[in-house]
């Protein structure tokens, strides 16, 4: 046998050799509790093959018997009726015992042969769907309460604190290769297994608990004082932001939500660390939009977003912001995309594209493209009581997500002239795509459509050379939205001298009157929001 070395904490070593021949625990006697049966009796059928006495609870065991399987109820081996609605069941020293004896210890094995208890070698457990409970449409708290777990938990931790002679299991994805192991290697378990499935377990037990206290806590008014985050692996993922940085994708526990939920991949190659993020942020602005309506995503900022009567024409006139940034993009569209969009798409090169669906002549033009990642799912807008989330070395910002929407009726013109209803229109079309950008955010607008966009420069006043000088149109008649105020009027009047007619931004500078004045004499419009929208 090729001897291998096994790391172990404290920098103690073991020969593989070694776990294989000195730390296999044959399993005689298993405890099965479940709430999810799928799966479970054929591998308690395996388990009783191999010779294993089963012991189980209330409607696990009637389950069991009811499969014409041998087990013996809980109660015979407590001594003592289940009680409370089986809400006490578990709970006793005949069970505990027998699961938390150190094997090693003879002091141990003592005590329990003197009590009259017997070792379990293996514990099956799956825990109350509490998740599923408070999932559930018009949920009471006592629905809710009844389905907190408490002898599974025990249980399960009982058993993964004393892995060196206990196996535990808390998903059924396990059982078939358990069962496997154990008909391999006459009814032993080994260390590297037991270990594995301790971990498994206790993040089990602290994704349940995390569940449970935050769902106590979604009353309270302000931040909780303690922040539990549950995210379960989707994939690892090639590489991060760059091909040296390792990356996967992790989502956050929570039924229906979240961008995993919402991504049904059709074609193309895996996803990238930059397509996710490029990708949400997509999907983020297009929520914005009621009509028909195309985002186009690059480095996490927009390079062009339209609004039309069709979704080929929010698409034209998208990409016509910035054709040369729309190149290998990330494409958000709001509609199904039928045989027309198709064809306008694939005169272009697309990294990525989502859609809520494809006509069937639309998914082959595209399938047909080289390198292009076609998703669909549903839009669903992210709720304002979850929370963003930005990391620090060694912490979190926590904040609300910027979801507010502003309405017309809340803002405030504060110029001689007032904005036409056109103008009103590019106003707040501009001041919800500045929304999506990264700060200093200047974007111009004319016609319902991105015309030329300032992102993420370090004064305001650059943010508006480079809107302008990237535009691609006339700009004559274009509103300006800022996402916060103007410190000074340097950045309204390069909009102003390129031909803006119309402003909005939050207002709240010291020098807001400059501003002003400046608009009015220019004719300017100006629109006052109340509201900063910084994005970093």
């Amino acid at each position: 046998m090729t001897e291998r070395w096994t790391c172990r904490r404290k920098g103690t070593r073991l020969r593989d050799r070694d776990i294989e021949e000195e730390d296999r625990v044959k399993v005689k006697r298993a405890l099965v509790s479940v709430s999810e049966k799928n799966g479970l009796e054929p591998f308690v059928r395996g388990l009783v093959d191999l010779g294993v006495e089963v012991i189980s609870t209330g409607g696990t065991a009637r389950y069991l018997k009811e499969s014409g399987l041998p087990v013996t109820g809980i109660s015979d081996v407590t001594g003592f009726p289940e009680i409370m609605d089986g809400r006490v069941k578990t709970l006793h020293p005949a069970i505990h015992g027998g699961i938390l004896a150190d094997r090693s210890k003879p002091a141990h094995m003592q005590a329990i042969a003197g009590l009259g208890i017997k070792p379990i070698d293996l514990v099956v457990v799956n825990l109350y769907p509490f998740e599923a409970t408070i999932a559930q449409r018009g949920v009471t708290e006592a629905d809710a309460v009844e389905n907190i777990d408490i002898g599974g938990p025990s249980m399960v931790r009982s058993a993964a604190k004393n892995l060196s002679g206990v196996g535990i299991v808390t998903d059924p994805a396990d059982y078939g290769p358990i069962l496997e192991e154990l008909k391999a290697n006459e009814g032993e378990l080994s260390l590297e297994t037991r270990r594995r499935l301790a971990t498994k377990a206790f993040h089990h037990t602290a994704h349940y608990d995390a569940a449970i206290a935050n769902w106590f806590g979604e009353g309270e008014a302000d931040f909780p004082e303690r922040l539990m985050i549950d995210l379960v692996k989707i994939k690892e993922l090639r590489y991060g932001e760059n091909p040296h940085q390792r990356a996967s994708w992790y989502s956050e526990i929570k039924v229906g939500g979240g961008l995993a939920a919402a991504l049904e991949q059709l074609h193309g190659a895996h996803l990238s660390f930059n397509n996710l993020l490029d990708l949400d942020s997509a999907r983020r602005a297009l929520e914005e939009f009621a009509l028909p309506a195309c985002v186009i995503v690059k480095h996490n900022n927009p390079c062009g977003v339209a609004v039309a009567e069709t979704a080929a024409a929010a698409y034209e006139k998208a990409v016509s912001c910035d054709p040369v940034s729309a190149f290998g993009g990330v494409i958000a569209i709001n509609r199904t995309v039928d045989e027309a969009l198709a064809r306008l798409l694939s005169t272009n090169f697309v990294e990525v594209l989502w859609a809520p669906g494809y006509d069937d002549e639309a998914f082959e033009i595209l399938a047909g493209k080289k390198d292009i990642r076609i998703l669909t799912g549903q839009q669903n807008r992210e709720t304002c009581g979850s929370f963003d989330m930005k990391r620090i070395v060694g912490g979190m910002l926590v904040q609300d997500w910027d979801c507010e929407v502003d309405e017309r009726d809340n803002m405030t013109v504060i110029s001689t002239r007032h904005p036409t209803e056109q103008e009103w229109g590019d106003l707040l079309f501009g001041w919800r795509v500045a929304k999506h950008t990264k700060s200093n955010a200047i974007i111009l607008t004319k016609d319902l459509m991105t015309v030329g966009v300032g992102a993420g420069q370090m004064s305001r006043v650059d943010s508006a050379n480079l809107a302008v000088n990237r535009a691609r149109f006339p700009l004559d008649g274009c509103a300006v939205a800022s996402d916060a105020f103007f410190p000074f009027p340097d950045a309204l009047q390069v909009c102003a001298d390129a031909g803006a007619t119309c402003v909005i931004h939050p207002g709240g500078s010291k020098r807001d009157d400059e501003s002003l004045a400046l608009a009015e004499e220019r004719g300017m419009a100006m629109v006052v929001t109340g509201r900063r929208h910084f994005k970093h």
